[in-house]
């Protein structure tokens, strides 16, 4: 199976998913239970590690490797740092076949994690456009399509960046750590929007191309008073701002699963089914959010490793293996889960 091959069944695959997902099963317009969400996020992880089993078996399968070349060939491109020596063929694609299945389920667990800090801020969004419940899933959906293409552009070009520039990494890397004292910083600072005052909400106003009435889930809705002009409802404007809130944060989740891999395509499908589930996740926690208030401290140190880990990578030759790194995330997320769980809320005592 060739590597192009592979991608078009898998975007084919991903397209039959969200078909289903809004043409069956989320027809009708209506607010997603916790338990609702929870049996699709179940179903959404689920796909996602099978996709890491299946790396595991036929990995090759990726770049349609069938060959001791191709597959050394595809190991100095992407940066492995994989030794065949005196290997056959069969005994260096389960080496391949390992690290690349350690190496996606990686990007799949960081990806999975910053994406909870983007559920802070759809919350945000929907709260200053006044959406209601119903309409999330429907908006949270086109997101999810717009997610998939600007994704696979910001990829690939990232990758096309750091084959060309390797000082890309070390670029990326103090992004990174920027990001991750900058969270670190503001970990307890209230934030909220003003719809009316938005940018994005000015420039169309100032165009007359939107309107502040809604009209259900609909996107657009005609104007009567200048014949067939068709105005964006504040649902669409608030999937704008939802868009280029992900292209924001893809600036630095992108780079970090870089830091794990270098192969475009692992990123691109840890990306993508860490997205696929960000809906069925964001419903799920949106009502406990406050509850795991040390989370956006453990995202913070989750982003300073990685950020340390690429810089010590390009300045000092740094090798922090896949399963360390795999181990540092799942410890740094459990202690900051466990923490918001264990340890009592002062602030709440006070307050009573």
């Amino acid at each position: 199976m060739s590597g192009t091959l592979f991608f078009i069944i898998f975007l084919l695959f991903v397209s039959l998913m969200l078909f289903l997902d809004l043409g069956v099963f989320h027809k009708n317009d209506h607010a997603i239970s916790f338990k609702e969400a929870s049996i699709w996020t179940i179903i959404w992880i689920s796909i996602a590690l099978l996709f890491g089993v299946f790396l595991f078996f036929k990995a090759e399968w990726v770049h349609g490797i069938t060959n001791m070349e191709e597959l050394i060939h595809f190991n100095e491109l992407h940066a492995h740092g994989l030794n065949f020596d005196g290997m056959t063929f069969a005994e260096a694609v389960k080496v391949y076949r390992h690290a690349i299945g350690m190496e996606y389920l990686s990007g799949y667990l960081i990806e999975k994690s910053l994406s909870i800090d983007n559920i802070f801020v759809m919350i945000m969004i929907f709260s200053a456009f006044s959406i209601k419940k119903e309409y999330y899933h429907r908006i949270l959906f086109y997101g999810i399509l717009g997610a998939i293409v600007f994704r696979f552009i910001f990829i690939f070009v990232a990758s096309a960046l750091i084959q060309k520039f390797n000082w890309m990494l070390l670029l990326f890397g103090l992004i990174i750590l920027y990001t991750a004292i900058d969270m670190f910083l503001k970990r307890n600072k209230k934030e909220s929007m003003d719809a009316q005052n938005h940018p994005m909400v000015k420039f169309f106003t100032r165009l007359g191309l939107s309107t502040n009435e809604m009209h259900g889930h609909d996107f657009f809705i005609r104007n009567k008073e200048k014949g067939v002009r068709w105005l964006m409802t504040p649902v669409f404007i608030s999937l704008l701002v939802i868009e280029f809130s992900d292209i924001i944060f893809a600036f630095d989740s992108v780079p970090a699963i870089f830091s794990i891999t270098q192969d475009p395509s692992i990123v691109y499908y840890s990306n993508i089914f860490a997205i696929l589930g960000l809906r069925s996740l964001f419903f799920m926690i949106e009502s406990i959010m406050d509850k795991f208030r040390y989370l956006k401290i453990g995202l913070s140190a989750l982003l300073a490793f990685i950020g340390v880990k690429m810089i010590g990578h390009y300045l000092w030759n740094w090798h922090i293996s896949t399963a360390v790194s795999l181990s540092v995330i799942v410890g740094i997320l459990a202690i900051s889960i466990l923490a918001s769980v264990i340890i009592p809320d002062k602030s709440n005592k006070i307050s009573e």
